[in-house]
């Protein structure tokens, strides 16, 4: 699996032509507490760059764009059930929403996180 990220502070993990999506740690940290996510429609099909969803918090509310074309084949339900984890595991059990590739070659344009670390810091 490989994991990329976004100037807009997403992350992209993709294992065959499944690809999952969240927010990075420095997103979290600079939201703040999490307390509602706005997650797109399964069977939604998104251009990369798309405002796929909103993520909310105590200090603002962000929107979360699609790291890659896709569509949308799942949705983290625990997530909407429990906002925190996307403070909380924001790598893990905080991953937003999962998409089939429609153009796996936009991955390459993504930063790795040595790439990510330097933007971010």
């Amino acid at each position: 699996m490989t994991t990329k990220y976004t100037e807009d502070h997403e992350w992209i993990t993709v294992d065959g032509d499944i690809a999952t999506v969240g927010i990075t740690h420095h997103a979290q940290d600079a939201l703040g507490d999490v307390v509602f996510v706005d997650l797109p429609e399964v069977g939604k099909t998104f251009a990369q760059k798309d405002v796929a969803g909103v993520v909310e918090s105590v200090k603002a509310a962000a929107d979360v764009y699609m790291p890659i074309s896709g569509e949308v084949t799942e949705v983290n339900e625990a997530l909407r059930n429990d906002p925190s984890l996307a403070n909380s595991d924001p790598l893990g059990a905080g991953w937003f929403f999962k998409v089939k590739l429609s153009d796996a070659s936009q991955i390459d344009a993504l930063l790795d996180e040595t790439a990510y670390t330097a933007f971010s810091a």
